[in-house]
């Protein structure tokens, strides 16, 4: 994907990103993952626009997206033959190492941590504009905090509006969810965000990696390494749509479209089957992993603009490529005390 031929118009689109950039502005551009939200990961202000148009908390960190290989030294202090094997096996694409950070890189970038998340994307508009402005940007996703990610110029737009003076539209994401990330500032690698990059892909080049802190290794051991680093995404709570979400048992689908019905409550619904209930909003989702992760965050627009009570989704299957999916709905899904709220409205 990052070897396409850029149009006259993108190089255009590409030179005004650039400039605005260096004038500490916001830019949106896409990746093969989400749409990010770019500013200059060397300036202040520029960050600091980025935080408070976001409403990101301080200390959040974001990912800074560099273009190449040779740059990564530039933001890494220390790079294990482990971390940089990743990066020569996976760059460019979904996936972000968290790394011990060089001495200037901002705390505004790190969170206040001593490591910083880095990641070179594929998508060609994205590589064309790193290329042409040729330091880091830091980038989290182009909408608000918390909230779903952005896979459309459409929808940056919508969501961020005049706070960005620049909007790549280079159409709707490849993979559709946020890259894996897997921490290196800690000793042993660690996957800390699944994607759809694998833990399987991954251990495939670099050996065993421990799923999370506290989380079961390979070995069938617990990990007791120091609590990972903060990382985008590692909320309990992220990627949520304005109407509460939840996730049900294939088996228990049409049982609960049902009790949330006789409560008086309107439902729709994204599972991996079509149905006709009257009354009831009915998205098909694909069975096929890369599928549904490329449209995952689009249905769930869509289902959150139907102005509904509530988004029943069928929960996915419990196999590795369909983790970081699996995780996305999981942080997008409704916590008991909402859920409660939800019936005694």
């Amino acid at each position: 994907m990052g070897s396409m031929e850029l149009s006259p118009g993108d190089q255009s689109s590409i030179k005004q990103a650039v400039a605005a950039l260096k004038l500490g502005q916001l830019v949106a551009f896409p990746t093969e993952t989400v749409y990010g939200l770019g500013a200059d990961a060397a300036n202040p202000e520029a960050l600091q626009r980025l935080y408070n148009v976001k409403g990101r908390p301080a200390s959040h960190p974001v990912i800074v997206h560099l273009s190449s290989l040779a740059q990564l030294r530039d933001w890494a202090s220390t790079i294990s033959p482990a971390a940089f094997k990743l990066a020569e096996t996976f760059w460019p694409g979904p996936l972000t190492l968290i790394l011990p950070k060089a001495q200037h890189v901002l705390d505004q970038v790190t969170g206040g941590q001593t490591s910083v998340g880095l990641r070179i994307p594929s998508h060609p508009l994205a590589l064309a504009l790193l290329r042409e402005f040729s330091g880091g940007v830091a980038a989290p996703s182009a909408n608000k905090f918390g909230r779903l990610s952005a896979t459309c110029a459409e929808d940056v737009a919508a969501e961020l509006g005049a706070d960005v003076a620049v909007v790549l539209d280079g159409g709707p994401c490849d993979l559709g969810i946020e890259s894996t990330i897997v921490d290196f500032s800690q000793g042993s690698p660690q996957i800390l965000r699944p994607g759809m990059i694998l833990a399987e892909h991954i251990e495939a080049i670099i050996g065993p990696v421990a799923r999370a802190a506290g989380a079961s290794t390979p070995s069938g051991g617990k990990d007791l390494s120091p609590l990972p680093p903060r990382v985008p995404g590692g909320l309990p709570s992220h990627y949520a749509p304005l109407t509460p979400l939840r996730l049900v048992e294939s088996q228990s689908l049409e049982r609960e479209i049902e009790y949330w019905r006789q409560a008086g409550k309107s439902v729709c619904v994204l599972s991996f089957s079509q149905a006709t209930l009257p009354g009831v909003i009915w998205l098909a989702a694909s069975r096929e992993p890369f599928e549904y992760a490329r449209h995952l965050y689009r249905n769930l627009r869509m289902l959150d603009q139907k102005a509904q009570d509530l988004i029943l989704v069928e929960s996915p299957p419990g196999s590795g490529e369909w983790s970081g999916i699996a995780d996305r709905l999981a942080r997008a899904s409704v916590k008991e005390s909402r859920t409660k709220e939800v019936q005694n409205e």
